[in-house]
């Protein structure tokens, strides 16, 4: 089937039990055993539920992925791949990815021996630079949080097969949509399900895609020995927001595009990143890998930290918040807001300036998000 039929039709639908088109919420803990030793596919929703297994093989099928794991949130997602390393393990990861899962790599991980280098992974002898003899994973972002980055595929997948080594894609920002990982050879897909694959800012999620039958035995080991999988009333809403997943996408990107392009036109605005325009550096491959190209776009103003403050404080549709993917515009500053907690020096290293504005570009007119983007500029 087609993206659009797929994320409509996908999964155990419509329910086989009474032909409920919309999937029932199975808002259970315990499922009765028919006997001893035996039960009817579920036994406890911490290790499975029918309305998130619907999610779970939708968001599999979209990346055509072996096996879909749907989680409570984006980094519990992401913690349950770090667990499949272990103590001594490397992992070499992009420099400049979303600060919840750098301070989750710098903080936390560290303290249980997993060593992690910080990488430009858009270059190809840094990258092999940074390999070691127990490099286990490489762990990357196209386009990246906030910079929109972009990396290409083929390159980093050539470099980590010819070593053996696992590589992670998070797909948050373009979805399943505009970028298909798995057909790049990526071993592993994660998501923020909280961002485009919900798209109303009404629950908060996460999602792994594996790829073979070994990953997946090893990442549904890991989903129900932590206790992260997604609530049913939680995969309910993730489930329900799919079904308008490419439609928001195609209009996301519209929008995001227009604004790109006035943000550049202003004379206080002294930096756009926008993968969609001609002169990112990342565009041409981003037009070979992706089949569009986001709802993000990042921009520095004139004036530095106080001139950002003042622009975010002076906005009116775009509300000030963390997250993206919704309906309604965001706008954040990433040094204090989805950022903070990478050092100031990394933040510097990478680019991430104090000036920096990360818009989450809605469904609104696009008329109306430059008129006040205007206003606040």
């Amino acid at each position: 089937m087609n993206l659009d039929t797929t994320v409509i039709h996908a999964g155990d639908r419509p329910d086989r039990h009474y032909g409920a088109l919309s999937v029932p919420i199975y808002q259970t803990s315990s499922f009765v055993f028919e006997d001893v030793g035996k039960t009817r596919g579920y036994d406890y929703t911490r290790s499975g539920n029918p309305t998130r297994k619907v999610l779970e093989d939708t968001i599999a099928r979209l990346e055509g992925g072996h096996a879909g794991f749907a989680c409570a949130t984006g980094m519990a997602a992401i913690a349950t791949v770090l667990h499949l390393l272990k103590a001594g393990d490397h992992v070499i990861s992009g420099d400049d990815i979303y600060g919840g899962t750098f301070r989750l790599f710098e903080s936390v991980m560290s303290r249980f021996g997993i060593e992690v280098s910080f990488v430009c992974l858009r270059d190809k002898a840094a990258l092999e630079a940074a390999v070691r003899p127990n490099t286990r994973m490489i762990w990357l972002e196209t386009p990246s949080n906030p910079l929109l980055n972009i990396t290409d595929l083929e390159m980093v997948v050539a470099v980590a097969k010819s070593r053996h080594i696992l590589t992670v894609l998070d797909n948050t920002f373009a979805s399943p949509v505009f970028l298909q990982p798995v057909s790049f050879g990526i071993d592993l897909v994660v998501h923020s399900t909280t961002k485009y694959l919900n798209g109303h800012c009404d629950v908060v999620g996460g999602a792994i895609v594996t790829t073979t039958p070994e990953l997946s035995e090893r990442v549904g080991f890991m989903v129900n020995a932590l206790g992260v999988g997604e609530a049913p009333f939680d995969a309910w809403l993730v489930l329900r927001g799919i079904e308008t997943l490419p439609l928001r996408m195609e209009r996301h990107q519209e929008n995001s595009l227009a604004v790109a392009r006035f943000l550049k036109e202003q004379p206080v605005v002294e930096q756009v990143y926008y993968p969609g325009l001609p002169e990112h550096p990342g565009h041409e491959i981003a037009k070979k890998q992706m089949t569009g190209f986001g709802g993000v776009v990042s921009f520095e103003v004139k004036g530095g930290l106080e001139a950002a403050s003042n622009v975010l404080r002076r906005l009116r549709l775009f509300a000030l918040a963390e997250s993206l993917g919704g309906a309604a515009s965001l706008a954040e500053h990433p040094a204090t807001m989805s950022h903070a907690s990478m050092s100031a020096e990394h933040r510097e290293r990478v680019g991430i300036k104090d000036n920096l504005i990360r818009l989450s570009i809605g469904l609104e007119h696009p008329d109306d998000l430059i008129a006040d983007l205007q206003q606040a500029l």
